[in-house]
């Protein structure tokens, strides 16, 4: 799932009013903890920031032949 500007306002609402539901785009997740919650808003924030770590890496090789 592509995390959208909307799923991070949503999560940070809940997370200020004390909510543990939280609604994306087309579910609903109830977390277990604030501490759940901070670290999927941090992932949250951070793909769309562009800065999450990992995923593909192409290298490409040509021989000096």
């Amino acid at each position: 799932m592509a995390w959208t500007q909307d799923d991070l306002t949503a999560i940070s609402a809940a997370i200020a009013t004390g909510a543990r539901k939280v609604r994306f785009q087309t579910h609903e997740t109830e977390f277990r903890s604030l501490d759940e919650m901070l670290r999927i808003r941090d992932q949250i924030k951070a793909e769309i920031d562009g800065t999450t770590t990992g995923g593909l890496i192409v290298v490409e090789y040509q021989s000096g032949t």
